[in-house]
């Protein structure tokens, strides 16, 4: 039977998240714990898409995901912006003896073909779509081959164009998300809308089910989105400290040191809005990161790496939602379990 929203036992879903945090011991966890999980295609070929895919079959029969990142269309060229941004960088780099590489204006699909084609001819039970709509060709190839479709949006204008062009369900993201948020415009500032406001206003303009996302860590929080007209909450920092995350140790020691103490949104890393704890390399590179989106990710991509291996925090993107203090060290399907529990308690209240 096709993948339904109302088939969960648990109506959560772990968000997918790119960059290594979301594995498919993780996916599975969840899924076997009556939630969604879901598996991050961005960043990794089409090949480590499919090996991924493969190992979480192996570790549940239940529904999982895969996320894919929609390229956008050719962005103005930014390369006097990015030269200027890679000289500051330098002593950055200098700091780990790494190189930057050179920017360059090729264009990057993130291998959407390769990884749609793995997708339609080795379906997976639901594929969701960030940073765009899927075309009207993935749309009918995917629901062809029977997978659910969900696309994330961020505003009602965006959810409007999403249901037209055919997907089965939303992702409505609220401005405390964690990581990027899913613009489909990747030069758009984003907007602040609280995530109940925003659920409301996409609950007047469209018809098909809404999952809610941004901000989310307590059964009171998943509570009132439920409340509020969606079909099941979505959670991806409250998983980043799961016994089976893929987040560097860096990053999940980050959560809870005392020194990080807030949230901010910041292109410094990718180009992209992205939510995350406030350190030294944002406060020093925010103002002049240019908005050129994934020109940047791969610009910082080393200097990244470099940061997680060595510990240091002050350098790396430490991706986190609002309620990233609730990160907790467990196996992922006691959160799931624990969360529920919560949220029953706090719908009976």
């Amino acid at each position: 039977m096709p993948f339904q929203p109302d088939h969960l036992t648990i109506p959560l879903v772990q968000a997918p998240m790119a960059g290594g945090a979301s594995t498919p011991e993780l996916a599975a966890a969840v899924s076997e714990a009556g939630g969604l999980g879901f598996l991050a295609a961005g960043y990794r070929t089409a090949q480590g898409m499919r090996e991924q895919r493969d190992k979480a079959r192996e570790l549940t029969s239940r529904p999982f995901g895969i996320n894919l990142f929609v390229p956008g269309p050719p962005a103005p060229s930014a390369a006097d912006a990015m030269a200027a941004y890679r000289e500051e960088l330098l002593p950055e780099a200098a700091a780990y003896g790494i190189e930057l590489p050179v920017p360059t204006d090729e264009a990057d699909d993130d291998e959407w073909d390769a990884k749609l084609d793995v997708l339609v001819h080795e379906p997976v039970p639901v594929v969701s779509f960030t940073f765009g709509l899927p075309t009207p060709y993935a749309v009918e190839a995917l629901h062809r081959v029977g997978s659910y479709l969900i696309g994330t949006v961020t505003t009602v204008a965006e959810a409007v164009a999403a249901e037209a062009c055919g997907v089965d369900a939303l992702c409505v993201q609220g401005p405390l998300a964690g990581g990027h948020r899913g613009t489909h415009d990747a030069d758009d500032r984003p907007e602040e809308v609280p995530l109940l406001d925003l659920l409301a206003a996409v609950r007047e303009r469209v018809r098909i089910p809404l999952i809610a996302a941004g901000g989310l860590g307590t059964g009171e929080d998943i509570a009132a989105v439920l409340r509020a007209g969606a079909v099941a909450a979505q959670l991806g920092t409250v998983y980043l400290r799961a016994d089976e995350s893929g987040a560097s140790r860096t990053h999940q020691d980050a959560l809870i040191d005392p020194r990080f103490a807030e949230t901010v949104v910041t292109r410094a890393f990718s180009g992209r809005p992205a939510r995350g704890l406030r350190n030294q390399f944002i406060d020093a590179h925010d103002a002049t990161a240019p908005s050129a989106y994934p020109q940047v990710h791969h610009l910082t991509r080393g200097l990244r790496a470099a940061a997680a291996k060595s510990g240091d925090a002050e350098r790396l993107h430490l991706w986190a939602g609002e309620r990233y203090r609730l990160a907790r060290s467990a196996p992922a399907a006691d959160i799931t379990r624990d969360l529920w529990e919560r949220t029953r308690a706090a719908l009976a209240s």
